[in-house]
């Protein structure tokens, strides 16, 4: 989660460094980074597999998100309104299977409101572009540098909190099962 995290939060920077890029350039760093996140959350998933039965949740959206870059990548001939509702349907799908996981993964980790609000935070943003679709490049650059930044930096976070139970369950012997949490 820290990669993907990181991973963000430099798409971001990158989008505010850059606002004026063509669309041609939006669509290739759009498509790369919707393929990498997808990546890192089937590999996420795998990861952690034989720990949970709704890793499922983490393989959808992983597929959702190669599937958007692979999409990207290979139509990009796409005007720039197609362009901004593929970002918004990515972002809308995501951001409901990220509440969807918070719900989920309430009962196991605290402080789940973070997943939560970057779940909200990427169904806002998909509003958001919906609502607009041709406010321009400089405009549609400055939501996206925000969104990556926002969703990095929130799961930079959270993955610092993870590692943070998983020391203390390694210096504790402590072993959490599923649907148990650890007391303050």
């Amino acid at each position: 989660m820290l990669l993907r995290g990181i991973v963000a939060i430099l798409f971001g920077i990158f989008a505010f460094r850059a606002p004026l890029a063509t669309i041609g350039a939006l669509v290739l760093i759009f498509g790369i980074y919707a393929l990498i996140d997808g990546i890192f959350a089937l590999c996420g998933a795998a990861a952690g597999w034989s720990h949970r039965d709704d890793r499922w949740l983490l393989v959808l959206e992983g597929l959702v998100g190669i599937g958007a870059g692979f999409v990207t990548l290979h139509a990009t001939a796409l005007t720039a309104v197609v362009l901004l509702f593929f970002i918004a349907a990515w972002a809308l799908a995501t951001g409901i299977l990220k509440i969807i996981e918070a719900i989920r993964l309430r009962k196991v980790i605290s402080n789940e409101f973070w997943m939560v609000f970057s779940g909200v935070a990427s169904v806002v943003f998909a509003f958001l572009v919906m609502m607009n679709p041709l406010a321009g490049a400089l405009t549609m650059a400055w939501l996206i540098g925000w969104y990556a930044l926002i969703m990095g930096a929130m799961l930079v976070f959270l993955s610092f909190k993870l590692r943070g139970m998983r020391k203390i369950a390694y210096t504790t012997g402590e072993h959490l099962e599923p649907g148990t949490r650890r007391a303050a």
